[in-house]
């Protein structure tokens, strides 16, 4: 999967994020969308990141999860300025 953060960074998941790095994203992914609050999608970061890939212990974030995990961090904190049925780029 190629993943485009917002300053434009293409980063190809199956070379350059390791198997346990792609499986803590997989769970974020979920997170995203589904986080009542900034800190919740945090804690579940942090949680992933401590549990690892089938329970197999932490997980190092790289610096290229890290700049992933920050741009999924400021999606979440536009989706939970503008709920539905905002649309990207209106007021609340």
């Amino acid at each position: 999967m190629i993943i485009k953060t917002s300053d434009g960074r293409k980063i190809d998941t199956a070379v350059e994020l390791t198997g346990a790095e792609r499986h803590v994203l997989q769970k974020l992914f979920a997170w995203q969308s589904m986080a009542d609050s900034i800190e919740q999608f945090r804690e579940k970061t942090r949680a992933a990141l401590g549990v690892g890939w089938n329970n197999s212990g932490p997980v190092k974030k790289g610096p290229l999860l890290a700049a992933i995990i920050r741009d999924m961090e400021r999606k979440v904190v536009e989706r939970l300025a503008c709920p539905p049925p905002c649309e990207k780029g209106k007021e609340p």
